[in-house]
């Protein structure tokens, strides 16, 4: 099979949707690091940015997979609502 769409096949994807969705997903993933990295340095900047992207990130990827997905405090079980 051909290596630029042996995986993409695989997850029920053509070449530029899997490109698509991989460039949108590794682009958050970069910006939610960078935001980290900021925040490590400086604990006063993007104090919920990370967590808000990775949230996104989980929710990206089950929608990928035509699921669904509810992101909840773990100490209330309450869901959280980010705001920016």
């Amino acid at each position: 099979m051909n290596p630029f769409t042996a995986h993409p096949a695989a997850v029920g994807e053509t070449y530029l949707e899997h490109m698509r969705f991989a460039s949108r997903f590794g682009g958050r993933m970069t910006v939610g690091g960078l935001a980290a990295l900021a925040h490590a340095l400086f604990p006063f900047l993007f104090t919920t940015t990370a967590s808000r992207i990775s949230d996104e990130l989980i929710r990206m990827r089950a929608a990928s997979r035509g699921r669904t997905v509810r992101i909840v405090d773990v100490e209330t079980n309450q869901p959280l609502d980010w705001q920016i």
